[in-house]
């Protein structure tokens, strides 16, 4: 018989389930059925296959010897596909783990500390792509992301805390001065543009820009900032590097604003191998380089 002749699972089923349980009526429970629907599934079996695989018995059924040796077919086959699933269920899936990572986090932050953690688990294929905002595991084909959590977060997902939000101005070093006199462009990416407002309506005392002039992202503002082009209202995150090598300096330092940083794990993140050693990893490194450090 072609595959293609086969008859229904369904079908099947109920027939594997009636010649198992000696009922239609047990069989009905089990399957959460009518009495007549399973009667239904069974007689269209036995028409489709044109074989009698049930006989009267008294008040009940017993199988034919076609029926039998279908019965103990069926139970074979369906226990096989039943062992399957479920040592699916209880590997771990081998599937890449996949970063989602705000843009100017990923480019400042987080890709020049990678290398470390593949040279501690070679082992685990982890890919990185950038996206900002809200997102969708399942469409974005993502394991985990990394974002500032300033949007509605699904009541399903697990969020853990990575850092509390801090900015403040950032400068090439010699513009030092021409800051503290207010002789200097304000840089602000896009994406904040109420940045500058919100930091001089909490520190009225500092000197007020000339102008204010707006970058795409994050990391443009830095970069712009870092060639003596203004001065950058910066998160902490995306400057750090640049402050410890002494290619941008904060001379007022940074203040937290209120939001924060999170990682959040999608459903298959609990059966994604590796998922647990990366998240340990990245807690460890922004305990090291915001906590330890201070």
């Amino acid at each position: 018989m072609k595959r293609s002749d086969l008859p229904s699972l369904d079908d099947l089923r109920a027939f594997e389930v009636v010649a198992r349980l000696g009922s239609v009526r047990a069989a009905a429970f089990e399957l959460n059925l009518t009495h007549g629907a399973v009667s239904r599934r069974v007689s269209k079996l036995s028409e489709h296959l044109n074989i009698r695989l049930l006989e009267p018995d008294g008040r009940g059924l017993r199988l034919t010897g076609e029926g039998t040796r279908l019965a103990q077919a069926t139970t074979n086959a369906l226990a096989l596909v039943a062992a399957a699933l479920e040592d699916i269920r209880k590997v771990e899936v081998t599937s890449p783990i996949v970063v989602s990572c705000e843009r100017s986090v990923a480019m400042r932050w987080l890709i020049p500390r990678l290398s470390e953690f593949h040279d501690r688990h070679p082992e685990i294929d982890l890919h990185l792509s950038v996206g900002g905002g809200g997102f969708d595991f399942v469409r974005d084909r993502i394991t985990l992301a990394i974002r500032r959590l300033d949007f509605a977060i699904n009541a399903n997902w697990q969020v853990e805390r990575l850092i509390e939000e801090q900015v403040g101005p950032v400068m090439d070093p010699a513009m030092a001065d021409r800051f503290a006199v207010g002789d200097y462009v304000a840089l602000a990416a896009k994406t904040r543009p109420d940045s500058w407002q919100k930091w001089s309506a909490a520190h009225p005392e500092a000197p007020k820009p000339r102008s204010t002039r707006f970058l795409d992202h994050h990391f443009l503002m830095v970069e712009a900032a870092a060639s003596g082009l203004g001065v950058a209202m910066c998160p902490k995150i995306i400057a750090l590097d640049d402050i410890r090598k002494g290619r941008l300096a904060a001379p007022l330092g940074f203040q937290a604003d209120g939001s924060r940083y999170g990682i959040i794990r999608s459903a298959l993140a609990k059966k994604t191998a590796g998922v647990d050693q990366f998240v340990s990893w990245l807690l460890a490194t922004i305990h090291e380089d915001f906590y330890d450090a201070s």
